[in-house]
């Protein structure tokens, strides 16, 4: 499995890239694995503003839907549009064309966001 580095992850299995005060956000690859085909992904928060740990939106398997939860504090300010059509982009490519939203960072990065290394811990890898 692949873990870019450079990104940040939660124990929900989100990845946050964070570039000045916005987040790029999606699903790891051991998330989208675990999941299975990905059929749909709901986003019904655009423009609000979510703390850390508030439900963002759903992603819809064939076998299941799992919530998504914000790895950070902020305004969802954009929805990856092409995952209307295409939701098996975050199979395909979940760390670039299978990202989920962007936001607006309110305060900063959580302290809580783990590295490459200690998320490959967290799932055993």
């Amino acid at each position: 499995m692949n873990f870019p580095d450079e990104l940040k992850y939660t124990k929900d299995h989100e990845w946050v890239k964070i570039e000045g005060d916005i987040a790029t956000i999606g699903v790891t690859d051991f998330a989208q694995k675990e999941l299975g085909d990905i059929v749909y992904v709901e986003v019904e928060t655009l423009g609000e503003t979510l703390e850390a740990g508030e439900v963002f939106g759903t992603v819809e398997a064939v076998k299941t839907v799992s919530d998504l939860f914000m790895p950070v504090t902020g305004e969802i300010l954009e929805f990856n549009g092409e995952l209307e059509s295409s939701p098996e982009l975050v199979n395909d490519a979940p760390y670039t064309e299978g990202w989920m939203v962007k936001v607006k960072l309110s305060g900063g990065a959580p302290a809580d966001l783990l590295d490459a290394t200690a998320y490959k811990n967290l799932i055993g890898e």
